[in-house]
């Protein structure tokens, strides 16, 4: 007799309390409306035909069948078809996450065409239970939901976490997209307050309420991260990498580093490159 057995550890599970809010199985028509909106959830957008492009914040995108877009909640996008190969797609409203990527974008657009896993399964069949809505239905959607997120994390090759989503105001969004787009130029808390129209000290408040982190410490972290990929990636001077990366000087670059990372940028860079 021939056994496989597999034994399973708990210690890290996939934890997420996603929660289904919204689906929608679109296909483009002459009268489609193309109008640039947000979300407080976030949106899973799937093109099962045709292709077009996405817009994203002012950035345009071409999409094409199999392409997959996440947007995290407060990013303005729509979508727009060619009239030659009209755009088919599926959305589904995730409540209670968004996706932190490693490049510490708020959207990423993924190319399923090659890779050898059918994510319009997983939407198809969430379609087909909310169509028919046979007994249980609700759960085998929320476990279809779970696997779809869980495949999601064999097919990035940018990585992401998961992170609950306590729905920051479309302010805080705002600053935070601004400090991940603009962290080479000289910031302080009075610009974003300006910015956000926001007193600077509540502005800090919920900021740090609803990403556990003040402004100017995120800023500071983003800039250790843009540090850390130009260390890896170019052979810039280390005076060069602090201004690219908006510290005021190199001797301010290097005590924030080494209170990051517990070692100097060069030791940094050595050891990613041993």
């Amino acid at each position: 007799m021939s056994t496989r057995s597999f034994s399973f550890s708990n210690d890290n599970p996939l934890s997420t309390e996603a929660v289904l809010v919204n689906a929608s199985s679109s296909r483009y028509e002459e009268d489609w409306p193309s109008i640039p909106h947000t979300h407080a959830f976030t949106e899973l957008f799937y093109v099962s035909r045709g292709s077009g492009e996405f817009l994203i914040e002012n950035q345009r995108f071409s999409i094409a069948r199999d392409d997959l877009v996440i947007i995290n909640p407060h990013i303005l996008h729509t979508e727009t078809s060619q009239s030659d190969a009209p755009l088919s797609y599926y959305t589904v409203g995730v409540d209670g996450i968004s996706f932190s990527f490693r490049d510490q974008k708020e959207f990423q657009i993924f190319n399923c065409r090659k890779i050898n896993t059918d994510l319009l399964f997983y939407f198809h069949s969430l379609f087909q239970e909310l169509d028919e809505k046979k007994e249980g239905y609700e759960e085998i959607c929320r476990h279809t939901l779970s696997i779809l997120i869980a495949q999601l994390r064999r097919i990035t090759d940018s990585g992401f976490q998961l992170v609950p989503s306590f729905h920051p105001s479309k302010e805080c969004a705002q600053v935070k997209r601004y400090l991940d787009s603009n962290y080479g130029e000289d910031i302080n808390l009075d610009q974003l307050a300006a910015l956000s129209h926001l007193n600077k000290y509540y502005l800090s408040h919920e900021f740090t309420r609803y990403y556990g982190i003040s402004p100017i410490n995120y800023l500071n972290r983003r800039r250790i991260e843009v540090c850390k990929n130009l260390l890896e990636n170019t052979d810039h001077d280390i005076s060069d990498i602090a201004h690219l990366a908006g510290f005021s000087s190199q001797s301010y670059l290097a005590q924030s580093f080494r209170k990051s990372c517990g070692m100097t940028a060069m030791e940094y860079r050595r050891s990613r490159r041993e």
